[in-house]
């Protein structure tokens, strides 16, 4: 193969130590005569970049030991991405709830930790609180501090992915244009001694929607996920990429008018938003009505684990409201997934979105359509935010920014 190694869009002949490792880290090319044949460089070449890989850490030799050589002679030694020199600290804030981990370089969860976190308390409360929930879990999970190579963090609000701020969140106060990332990394350095690392910040269903397509639907070229907790919102990964819009504000379909919700205030302070009729949060305020006790989405998915009949019928009622909407995402997007997730994923709420979007929207749109629950559950932004990480942080054009960085 020869042309473009990487993402970095040089040509053969031209690849740095970064593209070699994206070859190796994708599975494209994992000996040192495939990476010759990949690129064009001399052998000589790829073993002098593939050398300042090994000198990092970045680099090792396979476990399965040598394979055929393409090019003839010797046998060739595998070579593998070393998922083990770096962990990476993700969390998922949701409006009352927080999930932590410490993940290795390739997604896997090393130690985790969950409990509750009101995002309505503030951004410096609640991402000190983080910083004390990571450094319990690096003891957990046996790493040290300087083994940190940069942190993710899932929000339920729009942000602007080149300032990483949350951007006018209709259900967080205060944090508007915060100082996320200065503040956390504080707190990092506060209570787990981590030195200052990069923090990448991303709204919840943007990374839900990243994690659950590389892990699970790594094939689909367009592909949507809706979270419907006590909010609303969507996340849509296009050739492998996060669709953001021009300032973070892509797939925030909670606050599309619809007409059953002309008479409903959204904490937007609009009224008529899906949200507002359609969200966790409405759900469960239409139980308190009757009797049942509920505050939140959470509430409701555990009613409906439970059976509750009324959650149930609930459920599904707000499925077809936002199955009816999701009628124009599919007929625009033509995705060939649409993952529902969130704490009303379930049958009665699956059951109303497929009755509605099939009604409304083109057959063609449908025809090779799967609709699905989430694969991940409540760890899909963990794996989101740890991929959007490392993704950036191993990029091609960052590699040789680190690289000479190391001073190798």
């Amino acid at each position: 193969m020869t042309g473009r190694p990487g993402r970095s869009g040089r040509g053969a002949g031209q690849a740095g130590a970064g593209d070699l490792l994206e070859l190796v880290r994708s599975g494209r090319a994992t000996t040192r005569g495939a990476l010759q044949q990949a690129t064009g460089l001399s052998r000589a070449t790829v073993g002098q970049r593939l050398d300042r890989l090994f000198r990092a850490g970045w680099l090792r030799e396979g476990a399965g030991g040598p394979v055929g050589s393409p090019l003839g002679g010797r046998p060739s030694v595998t070579l593998e991405f070393d998922d083990g020199h770096a962990v990476v600290l993700a969390a998922d804030l949701d409006t009352r709830h927080a999930r932590a981990a410490v993940l290795n370089l390739t997604g896997e969860i090393l130690a985790e930790h969950s409990g509750t976190l009101v995002v309505e308390d503030g951004p410096d409360r609640v991402l000190g609180e983080l910083g004390r929930w990571f450094a319990g879990l690096l003891r957990k999970a046996g790493r040290g501090a300087d083994e940190v190579c940069g942190v993710g963090l899932a929000v339920p609000g729009p942000v602007d992915p080149d300032a990483g701020r949350v951007i006018q969140p209709p259900i967080m106060p205060g944090w508007d244009g915060y100082d996320l990332t200065g503040r956390l990394s504080r707190a990092l350095a506060e209570h787990a001694g981590v030195p200052p690392v990069p923090v990448l910040v991303d709204n919840d269903a943007n990374l839900m929607a990243y994690g659950e397509q590389r892990t699970g639907y790594p094939d689909c070229s367009a592909f949507v996920l809706v979270k419907v907790s006590t909010g609303i919102g969507a996340g849509v990964v296009v050739d492998g990429s996060v669709y953001r819009g021009i300032d973070g504000g892509a797939g925030d379909i909670g606050h599309i008018r619809v007409p059953q919700g002309a008479e409903a205030l959204c904490r937007c302070g609009s009224y008529g938003c899906l949200a507002a009729v359609a969200g966790g949060g409405a759900v469960a305020r239409r139980l308190a009505e009757a009797g049942v006790r509920a505050a939140s989405g959470s509430d409701v998915r555990d009613l409906l684990a439970a059976g509750d009949p009324r959650a149930a019928a609930l459920a599904r009622e707000a499925g077809r409201l936002v199955g009816e909407v999701l009628a124009t995402v599919v007929t625009l997007l033509n995705p060939g997934v649409l993952m529902i997730a969130g704490d009303l994923a379930g049958t009665p709420f699956l059951t109303g979105v497929r009755e509605l979007l099939y009604q409304r929207a083109l057959p063609r749109s449908t025809a090779r359509l799967e609709v699905v629950t989430s694969r991940l559950g409540e760890r899909a932004g963990l794996v989101g935010a740890g991929a959007l990480v490392v993704e950036s942080l191993y990029a091609p054009e960052r590699v040789e920014e680190r690289l000479r960085a190391l001073g190798v």
